[in-house]
């Protein structure tokens, strides 16, 4: 059999046509010079593992996993990274003599866009709301890079305090004070709230209180386009400086194509093309 011309990679998740992965990384693959090809995938939701089987099958070198299966990606793999054992999640398999290998790649994108928002993480008080797969992947990150304090508040108190929990060797090796309750738990106000919840994608009020944003915080949604759109504009409301998850994604993908190529891509002009591709469409 004639080997393919490209290597193939997807994004597997469902719903996935909204997924802007693919212009990513052709973006990153002209930049370098890489030859892939990389595609949407939807998975049923029942049927995740017998979807990633059948993209190998058909040649798949690797992919990114999207909502709702970055949770369940762990369990396909033969080895797992540090960084996706410590989230118990995976947003990334690429394909290996000895099956697949799962990392995450998520909470070193966040940061990465943080520090580009001019809000450097050390010593500040974080609230991350929501305790699920997007949380998971984001938190060890943000406990690497030192603030004070970091809340997880979630609506069912429980996940919160569980995944806090899986977290807290980690926090205090950092430094980091680690606490977790209720979305009406949090005391005080800060400086960098990130939204990880379903709220956004599921058109939900914000699910915290306008006090706690400080004076000038960053607030993230974790999600973009119009999902994260409420969110935003709660945030400007309060006099907090907004932004939307393109460029947590733009970051992500690029550890994730430095992951499966061993090139990493520049990710500035990537996202002002992504911006401005958006921007054009929304326009009637």
């Amino acid at each position: 059999m004639t080997a393919p011309a490209f290597d193939l990679y997807a994004v597997i998740g469902n719903p996935i046509q909204h997924s802007q992965s693919p212009f990513i990384h052709a973006a990153f693959a002209r930049q370098t010079g890489e030859r892939l090809e990389y595609t949407r995938v939807l998975s049923p939701f029942d049927g995740f593992r017998a979807t990633v089987e059948a993209f190998a099958a058909q040649g798949g070198r690797g992919c990114n996993v999207t909502v709702p299966f970055k949770l369940e990606a762990p369990g396909l793999a033969a080895r797992v990274s540090d960084r996706a054992a410590l989230a118990g999640a995976a947003n990334v398999l690429d394909l290996r003599a000895d099956g697949w290998l799962a990392d995450n790649t998520d909470g070193v994108g966040l940061v990465r866009d943080i520090d580009t928002a001019g809000m450097p993480i050390a010593g500040r008080r974080v609230l991350l709301i929501g305790a699920g797969g997007a949380a998971a992947g984001v938190l060890g990150p943000l406990i690497e890079a030192r603030p004070h304090e970091i809340v997880v508040a979630n609506r069912t108190p429980a996940n919160a305090v569980s995944l806090a929990g899986r977290h807290a060797g980690w926090a205090t090796r950092h430094g980091v004070a680690l606490q977790a309750g209720g979305l009406s738990d949090p005391q005080g106000r800060f400086d960098i709230v990130l939204n990880s919840s379903a709220s956004s994608l599921q058109g939900a009020p914000v699910p915290v209180s306008a006090g706690v944003l400080a004076p000038g915080a960053l607030a993230i949604d974790l999600m973009y386009g119009a999902a994260a759109q409420p969110f935003l504009d709660w945030a400007r409301a309060h006099g907090a400086q907004a932004r939307d998850g393109l460029g947590m994604l733009v970051e992500q993908a690029a550890e994730a194509f430095h992951f499966w190529r061993g090139v990493r891509p520049q990710t500035a002009p990537v996202l002002a093309a992504l911006r401005d591709a958006l921007n054009a469409a929304a326009k009637p």
